[in-house]
């Protein structure tokens, strides 16, 4: 069991590690093959490009806390002070994704009417993939595999998030 979970959070952890990394270069191989887009004459790709990588950083350092914790301790239980710091990220998190509508809108009024309608197609999706990353984290589990399929359809309902949302009911019930 214990090896198990190991295997899995090694597994998150790495994975977020592993896309934080490999998106700084596939974005500046995007932007220089393809400079029609102007990827990065747009304040919104990079509003939304900063959210993608900070949500996937707070996304690794959870997954290697408690990959660390598991190994050196026998315990993934996350500390309370990463777990209160995740939540204050939560909001920070919140207000970026607002924040961002508002770059978006800034750019439609400064490209109008030349706008760079392909860097702005690209840049939508990584804003939605960052309000997907951030939902999946702090809310609702979004990615599941066979077996978590096969449970969601046979009980219709979605998983609460990982454990970060546990751990923020966690600390809820000890500071009542």
């Amino acid at each position: 069991m214990k090896k198990t979970l190991e295997n899995r959070l090694a597994y998150l952890y790495s994975g977020e590690l592993f896309s934080i990394i490999i998106f700084v270069p596939t974005s500046y191989l995007i932007n220089y093959a393809l400079p029609n887009l102007q990827l990065y004459s747009l304040y919104s790709f990079w509003v939304s490009f900063i959210l993608l990588e900070f949500l996937l950083l707070q996304g690794t350092i959870y997954w290697y806390i408690k990959l660390k914790r598991l190994r050196n301790e026998n315990n993934p239980i996350t500390p309370i002070k990463v777990v209160r710091r995740l939540h204050s990220l939560k909001t920070v998190n919140m207000i970026v994704i607002v924040i961002t509508i508002i770059v978006f809108a800034f750019d439609f009024i400064k490209w109008y009417p030349s706008l760079p309608l392909g860097g702005l197609i690209i840049t939508l999706f990584i804003y939605i993939f960052a309000i997907l990353e951030f939902i999946n984290y702090f809310y609702i589990q979004l990615s599941y595999n066979i077996s978590g399929i096969k449970d969601l359809l046979r009980n219709r309902k979605l998983k609460t998030s990982c454990s970060m949302n546990k751990d923020f009911k966690r600390i809820k019930k000890l500071e009542l």
